[in-house]
């Protein structure tokens, strides 16, 4: 076991990871201290039994679960507790198990966690000992289905051991917000809950910069369970998108000049603000949020995903210009807003895909109303120190949006997020704010006033392919508004032009209706400040979804396996400045087409694009977006490309296929970038590359070979 997180008397973090044993397979006897595990499996967690399995169209998750086994499973862990002392408390934390969790410690039972997805913890001090102790966890994903897309099955995050003295801070205790207080002057306001507080100790706050030299330092007397502290930090660094820039903040509590509990956390200063018409604010400056939505499954690894395939696929969608996540739908892992916080990334933390209506016979609507205060209390309260997060959504196309009942429950949330974090605004993904059927009641989008209401395919009814939400605008003018999600360009990467088979399908040359959606959807985003962003549906393929054979969804710009298809240069194109020139489809159409004329499709940024095939020019053109009018006096106008072909987002020529070389010359801002595409050849060999010539030790790190 390795420490994380040590001082002399005071808390100790165990990784708590190695060295589990796995029963696939129910078996009670197993939650005895004295079971005989020795045949059981050995491995390290987290661990997705799920995606181990074979896939078979029979299996009782369907589609909606990728075709993958589930069932229970059985964990195991023998350990000695280091310097044991009878006056310390002990605590065991799982970041989530799928699902329906029940855990025991020497045979006594500590509880049942229904919900896979929230962080959670049980108190060992009353049964662990010095000596061996055992930990068994009984994971059970038996009843299905319960979800619309693959979960994975078992301890598929991170687990630890705690352990402090009786004063300490409480789990999530501490919060520190920030407030702009002066030019090149932040202040944080700490406030931190105290376990067992005594009299006479001291609650010590220390911000330190990435190289560990303090930047500010704060205390007051203990004097209570509740301790309260300003600290200003001069010429402080904030955290931007461009410059993600982390502090670390410790917490201490000192008893006599001694210490007696310490933690830390990463820490970024940044302010954040919604404007009713100008959308969102961070730091003082606009930003536009280029959002896509994002399952919490890895791929071929499944639900336990390491964190460097996450720091991969993040990266690629940062590098192509994406500023915002949406995690749909439900509390991700820990570590992944860690990343979020890292590379600069905003996140829209999402909760639940349901509430007292369900959506599939075993999901969380069995468990709501119950356990949704505990769930939506462990997402607000775990990941409001997050500079990431910006955003708390309660709920993605509930149909409790409908319901009488629904006003009462979404108030009954918006309010307990404020009480746990007044800094956010609160939204939910509805999808029927108009609908010819069962739509949204209005009460229930008046819960959301004072908030943010998320629209979910805004443009899906009637008009609205052209209004989108402007007459809500004009209806309800104090109404903040977001792009939950909508539609995207989905496809493979093996496809060709738009069609009828989705965005890029095979199935004939008929151009298709989502191509024109999403460009005139981003087009009003863009040019309407009070919509604060735009969250594509989604920035990566998942599993789950699925029609036989076919075992995920490929809704992404991005694969599995993390390779763009041609959907990531147009988001590309829109939201960065780096020159784009792609070639939608390439070039190497089957022998039927030869001689025939048929659309290319360019998708790019640059001023200007000239196509070539075999060396024939087609003729240069160009688009325009936005369009500027005239500035500061009659006449005086915007430079912007002059003869624009055309104010799509997108270039298309009729040419004549013919194998051979498909050459774009783009010019931008009077520099020249060529892309060429040629017709592939019979296969020669197999070349393989690697993303990192070293990786480390640590469990989570790995390398990407791609072929």
């Amino acid at each position: 076991m390795r420490k994380t997180a040590a001082a002399a008397g005071s808390r100790t973090v165990i990784n708590f990871d190695a060295g589990w044993k796995f029963h696939l397979g129910d078996t009670p006897a197993a939650s005895n201290a004295f079971f005989n595990d020795g045949s059981w499996r050995t491995l390290d967690l987290p661990h997705d039994w799920s995606i181990e399995g074979e896939i078979d169209q029979n299996e009782p998750a369907g589609g909606q679960g990728g075709y993958f086994p589930t069932g229970i499973g059985w964990y195991r862990k023998s350990f000695n507790v280091k310097d044991y002392s009878p006056e310390r408390l002990y605590y065991i934390v799982f970041d989530g198990v799928y699902k329906n969790s029940e855990v025991w410690i020497n045979g006594n039972y500590l509880g049942k966690y229904p919900y896979g997805y929230s962080s959670f913890s049980y108190d060992l001090t009353p049964w662990i000992k010095a000596g061996k102790n055992v930990i068994s966890v009984r994971v059970d994903n038996s009843l299905q289905p319960n979800s619309r897309w693959y979960t994975g099955s078992g301890i598929y995050r991170h687990v630890r051991l705690v352990s402090t003295e009786k004063q300490h801070y409480a789990k999530w205790g501490v919060f520190a917000v920030a407030e702009d207080v002066a030019p090149g002057i932040m202040k944080l306001k700490i406030s931190a809950d105290i376990e067992s507080p005594e009299e006479g100790s001291v609650a010590r706050f220390i911000l330190r910069k990435d190289d560990g030299t303090p930047a500010a330092s704060a205390e007051t007397r203990i004097e209570g369970e509740k301790v309260n502290v300003d600290m200003n930090v001069d010429a402080a660094r904030l955290w931007t998108l461009e410059d993600p820039y982390m502090y670390t903040l410790e917490s201490l509590i000192l008893k006599d000049g001694q210490e007696v509990d310490r933690t830390s956390m990463p820490y970024g200063i940044r302010t954040i603000k919604y404007d009713l018409n100008g959308g969102f604010f961070l730091n003082g400056k606009h930003v536009k949020m280029y959002g896509v939505n994002v399952h919490h499954d890895g791929g071929l690894v499944g639900a336990a995903v390491p964190e460097r395939v996450w720091e991969r696929r993040l990266q690629i969608l940062k590098d192509g210009g994406c500023n915002a996540i949406r995690t749909s739908h439900n509390i991700p892992a820990p570590e992944f807003l860690d990343l979020c916080d890292r590379i600069g990334l905003l996140v829209m933390d999402e909760c639940f895909d349901m509430w007292q209506i369900g959506k599939n016979p075993f999901d969380y609507s069995v468990d709501f109303d119950e356990w949704h205060d505990t769930d939506l209390s462990c997402m607000v309260l775990r990941d409001r120190n997050h500079p990431s997060v910006v955003m708390w959504s309660i709920g993605n196309e509930i149909r409790d949006q409908s319901s009488e009942n629904g006003p009462e429950l979404a108030r009954e949330m918006i309010d307990l997020c404020h009480e746990l974090d007044s800094t956010r605004l609160v939204t939910s993904g509805n999808d029927r704010i108009v609908a010819d059927d069962t739509p949204a009641r209005p009460e229930f989008l008046a819960e959301f006033a004072d908030d943010i209401v998320g629209y979910n395919y805004p443009d899906r009814w009637r008009k609205r392919r052209e209004t989108n939400c402007t007459l809500d605008k004009i209806a309800f003018p104090d109404r903040r508004i977001v792009f939950t999600e909508a539609g995207g360009l989905s496809g493979s990467r093996v496809t060709k032009a738009p069609s009828r088979g989705g965005f890029f399908g095979r199935a004939d040359d008929v151009p298709s209706t989502r191509f024109v959606d999403t460009e005139q959807r981003w087009k009003y985003a863009y040019v309407n400040d009070f919509v604060i962003g735009d969250f594509m549906w989604t920035g990566i393929d998942y599993y789950g979804e699925a029609r036989w054979p076919s075992k995920g969804f490929s809704s992404g710009y991005i694969d599995n396996c993390g390779f763009k298809k041609d959907g990531y240069w147009f988001f590309q194109s829109l939201w960065t400045d780096k020159p784009t020139l792609h070639l939608v489809g390439g070039w190497d159409y089957p022998e039927d087409k030869e001689g025939k004329i048929m659309q290319v499709c360019v998708f790019t940024n640059c001023d200007y694009v000239e196509l070539f095939v075999n060396g024939e020019s087609y003729g240069k053109k160009s688009h325009a977006f936005p369009r500027y009018g005239m500035q500061d006096g009659w006449g005086v106008r915007q430079p912007e490309r002059a003869s624009a072909s055309t104010a799509d987002l997108h270039l298309t020529w009729d040419v004549r296929y013919e194998p051979g070389e498909v050459k774009l010359v783009g010019t931008k801002d009077g520099k020249e970038y060529t892309e060429i595409v040629k017709t592939p050849g019979a296969p020669a060999a197999l070349r393989l590359t690697v993303d990192r010539d070293k990786i480390t030790a640590a469990p989570g790190d790995v390398a990407h070979i791609t072929a």
